[in-house]
């Protein structure tokens, strides 16, 4: 195969922005031009020799670009894409999604010649040849024509076709959807649909405002390149979804909106959050094969909890249990209720231990098996924690945290080796010890300015010159 673009690559992307699965598309071979690292991704110029437009890699191409098979003034061949306009401009931009190398960097850049000589290109039909056959039949007399051939060539979208209906009914139906990745989502596009998995589910909530009551959940949503969304259901459609959304499955959605997100409140690296109605579509994406991970983490190592203190941001940790406490229950104040909590220590490499609160049925179901097995120092991950500044610093689950024991992940089996081999034996110290951390969010942490009564009375100047405001924890012993 020679090594070149396909003729006019650009134009017939442009003509096909969201190309369907069973429409017959011409291959599609470009050169990667101005190939550069962007954020996570690797974005560069597609050219057919005559037009360029500018495009992005999937992440599952950066371990090919990295090693050298994707290569500046390379050829690829692009077998899914789709095309998005960019907000406030004219422009537009290439997401591929799926492709797959052909040449590596080629010596120049390829420009189309300019032809001098018109070329007109006549489109025919192919020809049905016929012979004439004699039927040797007494009461029958003359001449019959019939196909020299009886098998006709077949179009690509008869031949689709035929696969398709050969295929069991979920491969069948996976192969007529049109997935966009979520990385090429934004407010302006509509008329998408995406296939996730669902990696956190919080728990659902009432509110009450000027214009009544509601209830509302929240959804965090990954794909397949790991790209990550939190989706938000009020209402009618958290009461419609709440069943049907379980942890761990795989759904196709659609219809549903996108809002830039709140960055106080966003729980997920994503510049956008999404919205579902109750007249979004969820169905199941049962018996699919699937490379979506179960669950994304991006772990915070202990000793650099500290400028998480009280802030909005949430942390994934990792880490071995040292101990767990007997469950307890605490009474809430808005209503008395009783609510099971479980305190529990852990550690990782940095040799730095905290205290995880696990609540509700985190308490009951995940915390009693550890306190079974908390002599075997079973490793846990845990997502989605919020961090406070009891006794220094203390890590407490929400309605969205999730807890995995023993996760088969790289990060545990690195933990996993370095306990065994060197940190049972190790001496470890409490994060909260002597440390004074300034909150992401500007905010003072309790200990910020906390001073023992000796380093009062042994000063005795202080306060002499500006009033000294300062915090005290103490225990009262008499009472007079």
């Amino acid at each position: 195969m020679a090594k070149s673009v396909s003729q006019d690559a650009i134009s017939t992307i442009l003509a096909n922005p969201s190309p369907d699965s069973s429409s017959y598309i011409p291959e599609i071979v470009v050169q990667v031009l101005d190939l550069k690292l962007t954020g996570n991704r690797y974005t560069f110029n597609a050219s057919d020799g005559k037009m360029k437009l500018r495009a992005i890699f999937p992440s599952n191409m950066s371990s090919e670009i990295i090693t050298g098979s994707v290569q500046n003034k390379g050829l690829v061949r692009i077998l899914d894409y789709t095309l998005n306009d960019i907000p406030n401009k004219s422009e537009k931009y290439l997401i591929v999604t799926k492709c797959e190398v052909v040449s590596p960097a080629l010596e120049t850049e390829i420009k189309a010649e300019v032809e001098t000589e018109e070329h007109d290109t006549v489109l025919k039909k192919p020809k049905l040849e016929y012979e004439a056959r004699y039927e040797a039949k007494a009461d029958v007399s003359g001449i019959i024509l019939k196909p020299k051939q009886e098998i006709v060539s077949k179009s690509a979208a008869q031949i689709v076709h035929e696969q398709r209906t050969n295929m069991a009914p979920s491969s069948r139906m996976a192969m007529t959807r049109r997935v966009h990745p979520l990385v090429s989502l934004n407010p302006y596009q509509g008329n998408w649909m995406i296939k996730v998995r669902l990696t956190s589910k919080g728990n659902m909530r009432t509110y009450k405002n000027a214009r009544g009551e509601g209830c509302v959940f929240n959804v965090e949503l990954t794909d397949e390149d790991g790209t990550q969304i939190q989706a938000t259901m009020f209402n009618e459609a958290a009461r419609k979804f709440y069943e049907k959304f379980q942890l761990g499955k795989v759904y196709y959605i659609s219809r549903g909106t996108l809002k830039v997100a709140n960055k106080q409140f966003k729980t997920v690296q994503n510049d956008y959050e999404m919205t579902l109605n109750e007249n979004s579509v969820v169905e199941e994406a049962s018996n699919e094969e699937t490379f979506i991970p179960e669950t994304k983490f991006n772990f915070v190592p202990i000793d650099q909890l500290g400028p998480y203190v009280n802030g909005r941001e949430l942390v994934d940790i990792i880490g071995v249990v040292q101990s767990v406490n007997p469950v307890s229950n605490i009474k809430r104040r808005i209503d008395n209720e009783n609510i099971p909590k479980r305190d529990l220590i852990v550690a990782d490499e940095t040799k730095k231990t905290v205290v995880v609160s696990l609540w509700n049925e985190l308490a009951n179901n995940v915390g009693q098996e550890l306190f079974d097995n908390a002599d075997k120092s079973p490793i846990v991950a845990i997502k989605s924690l919020k961090v406070g500044d009891f006794q220094g610093v203390s890590l407490s689950t929400l309605g969205k945290s999730s807890v995995m024991i023993n996760p088969d992940i790289p990060e545990a089996k690195k933990l996993r080796s370095w306990y065994d081999s060197e940190g049972k034996g190790s001496s470890m110290a409490s994060i909260g010890l002597g440390l004074s951390p300034s909150s992401k969010t500007g905010a003072r942490s309790m200990y910020t300015d906390r001073v023992s009564l000796m380093h009062i009375t042994s000063n005795p100047s202080l306060g002499d010159e500006k009033v000294l405001l300062c915090r005290l924890k103490y225990a009262m012993i008499v009472v007079f």
